[in-house]
């Protein structure tokens, strides 16, 4: 996969995290779980877009790390959605499989930017 490919699947979870937000019910723990996924979220494209502009192998190292916790973390509050039984969780089946596939990604990216950083 490449660098553009790879921003689109990170910008069209962000657009589908968005959207779920947006459907969530009014309520105080869904408000505040809503909050910190829709930051984390979109969080990632962002660090990942400054990873690819980075000025130095170091500061892309740096970024793309930042982008894995952004997704990992959304994980976290799509996972505190389900157990919490503000959402489903085949509602949200998918967009947790992406994130998961996402994180394996940019984990494998990370590991290898780290490897190449040491040469």
């Amino acid at each position: 996969m490449n660098r553009e490919e790879l921003q689109a699947r990170i910008r069209k979870f962000g657009v589908r995290t968005i959207r779920l937000v947006d459907t969530l019910p009014r309520s105080k723990s869904a408000g505040v779980i809503g909050k910190q996924l829709l930051r984390s979220a979109t969080s990632i494209g962002a660090n990942y877009t400054a990873a690819c502009r980075g000025r130095s192998r170091a500061d892309f190292v740096s970024k793309l790390g930042i982008a894995l916790e952004e997704a990992d973390e959304s994980l976290y509050w799509l996972e505190m959605l389900v157990e919490s039984g503000i959402v489903a969780k085949k509602r949200v089946a998918d967009l947790v499989d992406e994130g998961r596939q996402l994180v394996a990604i940019l984990f494998a990216s990370s590991r290898t930017a780290r490897s190449n950083l040491k040469s």
